[in-house]
């Protein structure tokens, strides 16, 4: 429920940071609806964005001295240079710098500006302490500036040519949607491993805005990502590139740490000449004597794509509650199926094991695999209890219709109870 209260903005601002602070999401509820808070969500970046919609979204800068001591200011600023500060293109700059807090902006259109950084038409410069020092975008006179281009290429080109990943940077890393990231894992103790970085960061400048160069260190931050990758930091030095929207992942298949190898290899990839490289653990030995049979990554094809079997499987995480919290049940729904020829209650740990055309969102993930040829799979996503997981089974992979309910007499309006939600199964074929 929401209440109504007159407080001034430093009050508010308070307060977004005391409900992020513990954990809850604000959203600024103001005369013109909800605004959504973009970008980060930790209590700063919201303290951040509200003041940017308080106030100028960006400095007016009028002389060179002013612009070289605001460039100088900062790691990273980018300024909008603007023959017209009331034009569209202008509009849609201010708009961009009120919703990227993590960047100072600032605006010019005095023509001394222009011809001080080189410049005669309308573009924004990124300008760094770091990499190429200007980075400039022309404003297109046909198409004007287009927000989400401007602001994707200011995130991209924000980053540093080769990124370490920690703590601080990995919003950055993770925020700038670059779809392929390339890794090198290394221990930043060695001086021998951290001569390796020179190759690196030379095959780097070819991929900008494609692939992000990131160097990870084993004993850092890092260590909290290898199993991810099925690592340990004796692994190191190792190189691995990831794409993105799948977390496929890729390596090479003896790693080479030369400029011309990496290039190679990243290009391999990116034309499809490289296949993933998939996680597998080594089955149990009693993976298929149990109620419950325990897939792997090297198992899974056999069991799944059985045309004698009807394979039911769960996709979990060890360290995930909700799977923890439906282990009974999954259990519960094996031992009556277990002697039942026809069909097979299995589950893989998604995190240990990979699939070439499964990639797996959330946990835990239901799939069944219905008998028969061709590689169909079914999405449960109904409720979670033994009762309706039998009936899904019983039914060849859906659920019943439920007739709806009549109310009794008496009991209300009379009108029909609509029948209980069910979530549709989705169907893929592989």
């Amino acid at each position: 429920m929401y209440e109504v209260v007159m407080v001034d903005s430093v009050t508010v601002l308070w307060w977004v940071a005391e409900v992020v602070a513990q954990g809850g999401v604000a959203a600024w509820r103001g005369v013109s609806g909800d605004i959504c808070v973009p970008g980060r969500r930790d209590s700063q970046g919201i303290v951040l964005w509200m003041q940017r919609r308080a106030g100028p979204s960006a400095t007016l800068l009028q002389d060179t001295d002013t612009t070289a001591a605001f460039i100088d200011s900062r790691d990273l600023v980018a300024i909008g240079f603007f023959k017209d500060l009331k034009g569209e293109a202008a509009q849609a700059f201010f708009e961009v710098a009120a919703e990227m807090v993590d960047l100072t902006f600032g605006v010019a259109e005095a023509a001394e500006l222009f011809q001080a950084y080189g410049l005669s038409a309308d573009t924004v410069c990124l300008f760094k302490k770091f990499d190429e020092k200007q980075t400039n975008f022309p404003v297109d006179p046909a198409r004007g500036l287009d927000t989400a281009e401007l602001m994707r290429l200011l995130r991209v080109h924000s980053l540093q040519l080769v990124m370490e990943f920690t703590n601080e940077t990995s919003n950055q890393i993770f925020s700038a949607k670059i779809p392929h990231h390339m890794l090198l894992f290394l221990n930043k103790s060695s001086p021998e491993q951290l001569s390796l970085q020179d190759g690196f960061r030379a095959a780097a400048g070819g991929f900008r805005g494609e692939v992000l160069f990131v160097v990870v260190d084993v004993t850092g931050h890092g260590a909290n990502v290898l199993s991810f990758f099925g690592m340990s930091a004796a692994d190191a030095p190792t190189l691995r590139l990831v794409r993105m929207k799948n977390n496929r992942k890729y390596q090479m298949e003896q790693d080479n740490f030369s400029e011309s190898a990496i290039r190679t290899f990243v290009q391999g990839v990116l034309d499809g000449k490289v296949k993933p490289r998939l996680l597998s653990a080594e089955p149990p030995e009693d993976w298929d004597t149990r109620p419950v049979k325990v897939l792997v990554g090297k198992t899974f094809e056999q069991v799944a794509f059985d045309e004698t079997k009807n394979v039911f499987v769960k996709f979990y995480a060890p360290w995930c509650p909700h799977c923890q919290a439906m282990e009974a049940a999954w259990e519960e729904l094996a031992e009556r199926y277990k002697d039942r020829k026809d069909i097979v209650i299995a589950k893989m740990d998604s995190t240990a094991n990979e699939l070439e055309n499964i990639t797996i969102h959330g946990y835990p993930t239901l799939h069944y695999f219905p008998a028969g040829p061709g590689r169909k799979m079914i999405e449960y996503k109904s409720s979670r209890d033994v009762e309706t997981f039998s009936k899904f089974l019983e039914n060849g992979g859906t659920l019943p219709e439920e007739p709806p309910v009549t109310k009794a007499p008496g009991n209300g309006t009379g009108k029909e109870e609509p029948s209980a939600p069910r979530t549709d199964e989705s169907r893929d074929e592989l």
